[in-house]
């Protein structure tokens, strides 16, 4: 057998796990055994470590929440669950995922044990990924791993004093960021990057910098997006998926708009990521008080020919005007006649547009298609948004 996936409401009737354990063979039931996914649930917590096989390639392992959303874990099935994860064995290990239930289960208690596998981890690891922070030791290791490709964290990045050796990192190709992690990483790049000499042409970053295709950055709610927060993506010129995705407000509809861009800023990112094919940058909002309009979309387009998904934040208060003036701006033609990108959708989210004369909603399709002559979709709000793309298209009736 070289594949077990367990399923999370197995459980097994009378004597039968005793009767495993009693009478397992010399080396385990599962010695070929490659391949482990599956739940770790009170049903079966008991039994998980009949199946670590010493020659495990692809450990995925997700903790589910116990007997119902809100119930915390005993701590005997957490100290259970860590000592499972502290005997993962970790010497041929190519790939490494460790997900957590939204609900009682405390990811830090797993912090040690989990940081022992990463440890024993050797230049065999390709992908990782884990919601349970790390500690310096451990993260240190796993981002000089010399084959790691797909790297996703949720804690913070090592202490790095400006005296230690430089971390050089791996060339990653996906690197996914947690919930309040991106900040802090993003200085440690610039940091790291400060404190060395580029007079040999190389840096801790340059292979990340040449491989980098996606970079994930998931927060809830409350990053702020500003020039300082994009300064270092900037760096990562061969990016096809920029995935910022974060909201302005929490779930209670409280915060405010944290997109701090203006449209001069929003073209620079896009000139620097000319290969993006994916590019979010937050989930637009309704406040309408950011500073970048409408204009900055036509850069983007001519900018990023290869982009089919968009999402960024533009003020929608005066669009009929603004729309009216990229029309009439001279330079607006003579960009025009350059490649457009073959935007298939625009995230819009819960971006405000309130246009009740027909005039004036065509002056708005007159722009976007011309822009995006092939938007077929609008993600996110209803109603005006939605029939934009049918408008462009001559399909949609607005009579």
């Amino acid at each position: 057998m070289r594949e077990v996936h367990m399923d999370g409401g197995l459980e097994f009737r009378g004597n039968t796990l005793e009767q495993l354990r009693s009478n397992s063979p010399a080396g385990g039931w599962f010695p070929a055994l490659q391949e482990l996914s599956g739940h770790i649930s009170k049903y079966t917590l008991p039994y998980v470590d009949l199946f670590l096989a010493p020659n495990l390639k692809k450990i995925s392992i997700f903790v589910s929440s116990w007997s119902g959303r809100k119930t915390k874990v005993p701590q005997n099935a957490l100290r259970s669950i860590a000592s499972i994860f502290s005997a993962l064995p970790a010497s041929t290990l190519q790939f490494l995922l460790v997900g957590m239930g939204d609900h009682g289960i405390p990811w830090p208690y797993f912090k040690d044990s989990l940081s022992s596998v990463v440890l024993r981890c050797g230049p065999s690891l390709l992908e990782f990924g884990s919601l349970v922070p790390l500690s310096d030791e451990a993260i240190t290791h796993l981002i000089q791993l010399p084959n790691l490709h797909t790297l996703s964290v949720s804690g913070p990045p090592p202490h790095y004093p400006a005296s230690s050796l430089p971390l050089i990192f791996p060339p990653l190709t996906g690197f996914t960021l947690g919930e309040g992690a991106a900040r802090e990483w993003l200085s440690l790049f610039k940091r790291i990057e400060d404190s060395v000499s580029t007079t040999q042409g190389m840096t801790p970053l340059s292979n990340v910098k040449g491989s980098l295709k996606s970079l994930d950055v998931e927060n809830l709610c409350g990053l702020i997006l500003n020039t300082s927060f994009f300064s270092q993506i900037r760096t990562f010129r061969n990016l096809v998926q920029l995935n910022i995705d974060t909201y302005c407000h929490d779930e209670h509809g409280q915060g405010q708009c944290n997109f701090k861009l203006n449209d001069r800023d929003v073209v620079e990112l896009a000139m620097a990521l000319s290969q993006l094919q994916h590019l979010l940058l937050g989930h637009p909002c309704f406040e309408n008080t950011c500073t970048t309009t409408i204009a900055c979309l036509l850069q983007i387009s001519v900018h990023c020919v290869k982009l089919g998904v968009l999402g960024v934040h533009f003020n929608t208060a005066n669009i009929v005007n603004d729309a009216k003036n990229v029309l009439e701006d001279p330079w607006f033609q003579e960009l025009l006649l350059l490649p457009r990108s073959a935007l298939r959708c625009l995230v819009v989210h819960d971006m405000p547009i309130d246009i009740d004369e027909a005039p004036d909603y065509e002056t708005i399709a007159e722009v976007m298609g011309k822009i995006f002559p092939s938007l077929e979709h609008c993600a996110g709000s209803s109603g005006t948004w939605e029939d934009l793309p049918g408008v462009i298209a001559g399909t949609c009736d607005l009579s």
